[in-house]
């Protein structure tokens, strides 16, 4: 079950709120009426401002030439930026490692998608070569989730997802496969990661890139 938004915490000066979704060409953007109401619920839970015209006008200068991933970005008065860049093809298969930082599960900024991610951001840029993504724990030694992905893995014919519970930022391609009925949360372990590797059942996913097979290594 999602954490609900509760009182507005207090912003570090010159913190952004991120967005970052896929741009089919021709088409626009894929769920991006979740990708809004995303960015509308973390402006309010900050006390940032928000408008929708704004956002809508950024979105309509994306180039619709091809598959982009698009980055807005919002600050506290409301100023939106855009920028875009080509999506290229997934990898059939991700190559995952632990991370060896933790997150804690009490940290209310998981849950919200800003700048504040150095953690997330040192551990995507120390990546070594032939490895795709890092996984993270919490205290508790339970899964939460990746850099830039959530996690999923395939248990006794059930897609399962890191409860929201253990620390971890709610993903839209998440969301939207709870809302479908097409994925539970659990709370997940390392066990529970090593066996659906063993059974090619683990995945990383994003709203721009999908679901992603992945394999553990290590």
């Amino acid at each position: 079950m999602e954490k609900p938004f509760r009182a507005a915490l207090i912003a570090p000066p010159g913190l952004q709120i991120i967005e970052t979704l896929r741009h089919d060409a021709g088409e626009g953007p894929v769920r991006g009426d979740l990708h809004l109401e995303r960015l509308r619920r973390t402006c309010a839970r900050l006390g940032f401002a928000y408008s929708g015209d704004a956002v809508m006008a950024a979105l309509s200068r994306v180039p619709r030439d091809t598959v982009r991933r698009v980055r807005l970005t919002v600050d506290a008065a409301g100023r939106v930026a855009m920028t875009s860049t080509p999506l290229g093809a997934n990898a059939a298969l991700w190559r995952v490692a632990l991370s060896p930082v933790r997150l804690s599960s009490q940290d209310p900024w998981l849950a919200l998608k800003t700048t504040q991610r150095a953690i997330y951001d040192t551990a995507r840029a120390s990546l070594p070569r032939g490895l795709d993504e890092r996984v993270f724990l919490n205290e508790r030694d339970e899964l939460c989730e990746g850099t830039i992905t959530n996690l999923f893995l395939v248990r006794d014919g059930t897609l399962l997802t890191p409860a929201a519970q253990s620390g971890l930022l709610p993903g839209v391609l998440r969301a939207s496969l709870l809302a479908e009925g097409r994925a539970r949360e659990a709370v997940l372990t390392l066990r529970d990661l090593r066996a659906a590797t063993a059974r090619n059942g683990l995945f990383m996913g994003n709203s721009a890139r999908g679901l992603i097979r992945a394999s553990l290594i290590g």
